[in-house]
């Protein structure tokens, strides 16, 4: 097998990117796994992620960010390389700009296969996950300002359910709050990161009768 069939799942699953527009509505959310917990009444400012898939002969990777800790929030973070649309943007490019701005990928080496559920945060961003397709690991630069490390991590890895924990923290005041962790390593991938990583495992591998076996053939 190689990465062409994960190619051709994610072409088959996921929306094209042409169908994007500004009123789709969020599929997954912070909330899911906090049904209780009450949604501030604010309109949801538009973002957008790429999630870009490397496809190494060896098997496909994805390409993600460590942010930096000096950034007034989610320091230290697990991330894609994102964030909000400018004025008349689409999610496409918004991600694509925003990967360039973080880490210097180049856009023309990344084909865009698809969008992934729309995922709403707690801190009121409605996002968009762009998955984009990489033929060879890409020269990047992070920006210090922004970003403190880039890396991979294997794409079988983060479709195995079994490294897909339920973790929690307790704050200072209100609920227990729960979401959704996959560490890899000495990395905590968690939260809103992790969420999109499980609506893609749903996306692409829940009608599977056996998906982890779906999965690992992908990554072969």
């Amino acid at each position: 097998m190689s990465c062409s069939s994960l190619r051709q799942r994610l072409e088959a699953h996921l929306d094209p990117v042409s169908d994007w527009t500004p009123e789709r509505t969020a599929i997954r959310s912070d909330y899911d796994l906090n049904p209780g917990t009450e949604r501030p009444a604010h309109e949801l400012r538009p973002a957008a992620v790429l999630v870009p898939i490397i496809a190494h002969a060896e098997g496909p990777t994805v390409l993600m960010t460590r942010r930096s800790d000096s950034l007034a929030s989610h320091t230290g973070q697990i991330a894609f390389p994102g964030g909000r649309l400018d004025p008349g943007e689409t999610a496409g490019q918004a991600a694509l700009r925003e990967a360039f701005e973080e880490v210097a990928l180049d856009p023309g080496v990344v084909e865009l296969l698809g969008l992934g559920d729309p995922y709403e945060t707690v801190t009121g961003f409605l996002v968009t996950p762009v998955v984009g397709w990489l033929t060879a690991p890409p020269l990047v630069t992070p920006s210090p300002a922004e970003v403190a490390e880039v890396f991979e991590a294997p794409w079988d890895f983060l479709m195995d359910p079994a490294n897909h924990r339920r973790d929690f923290y307790d704050p200072e005041s209100g609920p227990r709050r729960w979401f959704w962790a996959m560490p890899y390593r000495e990395r905590y991938i968690w939260g809103a990161t992790a969420g999109i990583l499980k609506g893609l495992f749903g996306r692409l591998y829940g009608d599977e009768p056996e998906p982890l076996a779906a999965a690992a053939e992908d990554a072969a």
